[in-house]
């Protein structure tokens, strides 16, 4: 018997319905604060139904996306559960709507210019010369295969995707 899509969860049920180990719902738990399933006498854990959709976009961040546990944590902070909520389900569209609202009350209470509240600030200066890059940087930008110019939000998003490379490279060099 099948049940209601509000009933609450046990952990095995939602184990087995995300195809997770118990253990990684629990050690969710410790990681992300938002994950609050009701625990009985007994220590047994029931969880909400907006609960399970927010694990829901935790997995699909950190399995499908490659996302960190520390990056999934900053998308938490910086977007809220819904935007999470919204991912999991598949629903591109309030996700997108969710960013750009976001994106919106934080131009609005600072003074920052939009690329800046997109992009953040990097931890490493690239330099040109490091990625064998011979144009300048008066230039508009990137530019695709096919000659066109990229979109803001895929320059944003090389952008910083190049940063978390730099930070990687620095800390490997730390290391050796």
């Amino acid at each position: 018997m099948d049940k209601s899509p509000d009933a609450f969860r046990t952990i095995s049920e939602v184990a087995e319905d995300l195809d997770l180990p118990q253990h990684v719902l629990r050690f969710w738990e410790t990681r992300f604060n938002q994950i609050k399933p009701m625990k009985r006498g007994g220590g047994r854990r029931y969880y909400r139904p907006q609960d399970v959709e927010l694990i829901k976009g935790i997995r699909h961040m950190l399995y499908d996306q490659g996302y960190t546990i520390k990056g999934v944590q900053r998308l938490l902070k910086e977007n809220g559960n819904q935007f999470l909520i919204a991912i999991g389900s598949g629903d591109v569209a309030a996700a997108e709507a969710i960013t750009l609202r976001k994106q919106a009350e934080t131009q609005a209470e600072s003074s920052v210019a939009p690329d800046e509240t997109i992009l953040g600030k990097p931890k490493v200066k690239p330099s040109r010369r490091f990625f064998g890059l011979g144009r300048s940087d008066e230039d508009d930008g990137p530019v695709e295969a096919d000659g066109d110019r990229l979109s803001r939000d895929n320059r944003a998003l090389l952008q910083e995707a190049l940063f978390d490379l730099l930070e990687c490279k620095r800390l490997l060099d730390q290391v050796r």
